[in-house]
């Protein structure tokens, strides 16, 4: 690709960043802008709600590199500034500043926002999101010890901010429509554990709590009250119930979009000279045979890599299962794979022990795995699902066998 050609990024997230240093690992020439709304350079999301919450890391370190690398990179990375329209046809991005920028490539990895809970009261000055680092940098002057913290939702967000809160000394309540928390996404043993695992830190936890109202006084939320008519006073409201892509500017210059940008493999649109990475993508599962979205740090690396590799004519990176992991108290989760859709899960170890891991079937094969504080079952079943490896629900919690022997026997059958 010659150097005289441009390549402008909307998104200055994980996946813009991942992208553009990519580019420049395989030798692109050419002009890089990186375009970002906030007024940090790309950083890291997932310490927000845990670290960076409770003052055990520097802003300076949420970084994914430092400002001075974009310079010596020659990437022109413009932040506080947002894209407000794509024409394709003059292959040109509207700034939120009044600039207008010529593209031959264009990557959009404009990434999420958080759900917005649909509740008069939800703008008030003591409600926050956990999505930004702008959102923590609100928060963290308020969370002191002895106040009350209303979580809204119980997935992985809300139950991390429950752990970092309690850990604070906080006086913490959850709140989860569900009939168990991270429903979701996880079988019922993982939604007991989780359960047992806030309540014995002093988290209370309500499910199929419906929020009906959030009562305030002088522009604050005061309490939150149910429709069962409960009313829990509180201090100030987390509320964590789901993201949404953040697909507009391409759903509005015409490209395909369905819960996401749709992408194919090489992360390329229907225009083939935009490409779209990272939690607004919606993507091939190649382990799975289905398309969908996935919200996750690998994902934005992934896909990161890949577009570059596409853009220098290079061999697509292999696709990694899908991975995650949440930190809560002094537990671990690490998950390998999507449990979605499973028909058999299976326990390997014993819960109370807090560690132990679950396996996911469907249709007889590993799907997924969730292990607590089982580095080898996360780092075994990973592998066994890349392989599409056929073993057995019985075999995998067979304690008298270590995964090793299990990877061996299921990797011998694959010959």
């Amino acid at each position: 690709m010659s150097a005289d050609q441009k390549i402008v990024i909307i998104g200055a997230g994980q996946a813009g960043g991942q992208a553009a240093v990519s580019l420049r690992q395989a030798g692109f020439e050419g002009t890089i802008t990186m375009v970002g709304d906030e007024p940090a350079p790309p950083y890291q999301r997932p310490p927000l709600s845990k670290a960076y919450l409770k003052g055990k890391l520097d802003r300076e370190r949420l970084f994914l590199k430092p400002l001075q690398f974009y310079e010596d990179s020659n990437i022109t990375l413009q932040t506080g500034v947002s894209a407000q329209k794509i024409d394709r046809a003059a292959k040109t991005v509207a700034l939120s500043d009044g600039e207008t920028l010529d593209y031959d490539t264009l990557i959009i990895a404009t990434g999420s926002r958080p759900r917005a809970l649909p509740l008069p009261g939800a703008e008030s000055s003591n409600v926050f999101d956990l999505r930004t680092l702008s959102d923590i940098d609100v928060l963290k002057p308020n969370v002191q010890e002895g106040r009350r913290l209303l979580i809204v939702g119980a997935g992985y967000i809300g139950l991390e901010a429950a752990a970092a809160a309690r850990e604070l000394g906080l006086e913490v309540t959850v709140l989860e429509m569900a009939d168990r928390v991270l429903a979701r996404v996880t079988s019922p043993v993982m939604s007991e554990f989780y359960e047992k695992l806030h309540e014995t830190h002093g988290v209370t936890i309500k499910t199929g709590a419906m929020l009906a109202e959030l009562q305030t006084q002088d522009g604050a939320v005061t309490a939150g009250v149910l429709k069962s008519g409960d009313v829990i006073p509180c201090d100030l409201v987390l509320v964590g119930i789901g993201i949404l892509p953040n697909e507009e500017i391409a759903s509005e210059a015409g490209i395909a979009c369905k819960n996401g940008i749709l992408v194919d493999r090489d992360a390329r649109t229907n225009d083939p000279s935009v490409y779209a990475i990272g939690d607004c993508a919606h993507r091939p599962l190649v382990h799975y045979g289905r398309d969908g979205r996935l919200e996750s740090v690998h994902n934005a690396i992934e896909q990161g890599k890949i577009v570059a590799a596409h853009i220098m004519d290079a061999k697509r990176p292999v696709e990694d299962v899908p991975w995650f992991w949440s930190d809560q108290y002094d537990v671990k989760l690490q998950i390998a794979g999507l449990s979605q859709d499973y028909d058999e899960a299976v326990v390997r170890g014993e819960p109370t022990t807090n560690s132990f891991a679950v396996f996911y079937f469907r249709s007889g094969r590993l799907i997924s795995v969730d292990a607590v504080n089982a580095p080898a079952e996360f780092l075994t079943a990973k592998r066994l699902i890349a392989a599409n490896a056929d073993i057995s629900p019985e075999l995998v919690v067979d304690q008298t066998k270590t995964m090793k022997d299990i990877l061996a026997e299921a990797m011998a059958g694959q010959k």
